[in-house]
């Protein structure tokens, strides 16, 4: 089947982003919990990006940090886990600048699908503006990596 991925602006400094995925709520956490796994699906293909590390502690007050080469340059996404409830929901802060948002990805499986709904909260309607285009564009094609990647996950 194949899965529709849509962005919601929610309102002046929050957008979603939103997907069934054919797998269990299980499989789709530990997709975004589990670096060998994250390296996998999380940079679109089609950027030309490079994943150099990929770091996660996915714990209440742990942090990430996923390291990338685009041309000539690298850059660097980190931040920290302030919810982390196996299975069904994490929120992060994005550190690499003062406008990062705070993101929230929730988990709810249904019939052995699983709806997945990633929000970004900016701190500005300046912030997000100037951000929008970023990851919620970004995420069609991840999504599409990361429906291909779960049926190698196993049940």
């Amino acid at each position: 089947m194949n899965n529709q991925t849509t962005v919601e602006h929610r309102s002046e400094r929050e957008a979603a982003v939103k997907r069934t995925f054919n797998g269990p709520a299980h499989l789709v956490y530990q997709a975004w919990t589990k670096p060998e796994l994250l390296k996998q699906w999380w940079v679109p293909k089609s950027l030309g990006m490079e994943l150099l590390s990929c770091e996660v502690d996915a714990r209440v007050g742990g942090s990430y940090r996923f390291e990338f080469r685009h041309g000539e340059g690298t850059m660097a996404f980190f931040g920290k886990y302030l919810e982390v409830i196996p299975n069904a929901r994490l929120v992060w802060t994005n550190e690499e600048s003062a406008d990062g948002p705070v993101t929230t990805v929730t988990f709810e499986e249904k019939g052995g699908k699983t709806l997945l709904v990633m929000s970004e909260l900016y701190p500005s309607k300046e912030a997000f503006d100037a951000a929008m285009g970023g990851a919620a564009a970004a995420m069609p094609e991840s999504f599409e990596q990361l429906e291909a990647l779960l049926p190698s996950l196993g049940k």
